[in-house]
């Protein structure tokens, strides 16, 4: 893999963790999206690291962080950042829309 994209979805569910974050504390926010972008390069190196959600999409990784999982796809050189939420979602009903 040679990159990453993050899908419209998850960059609205990082706005969303953001903002929240910072209702605390703005450099709580400031770390989580730097620890975000650290933790996607290193996905880059490592695209199969995450576990298989197979049961909900055959496409379908996620990788723990930071109380959330960070849900992705691999492509052809990319990695497609989908989704960043927490775990007890229904994770299901989140991704019925996807092919």
């Amino acid at each position: 893999m040679t990159q990453y994209i993050i899908a419209p979805e998850a960059i609205q569910d990082l706005k969303e963790i953001t903002h929240y974050l910072a209702n605390f504390n703005l450099d709580t926010s400031e770390n989580f999206l730097n620890q975000f972008e650290t933790k996607c390069r290193y996905l880059v190196q490592f695209p199969k690291i995450g576990r298989s959600y197979k049961q909900i999409r055959s496409y379908l990784r996620g990788l723990p962080f930071n109380g959330y999982i960070i849900f992705y796809r691999l492509g052809n050189d990319v990695i497609e950042i989908m989704r960043v939420v927490k775990g007890n979602r229904d994770l299901e009903a989140l991704f019925a829309d996807y092919n």
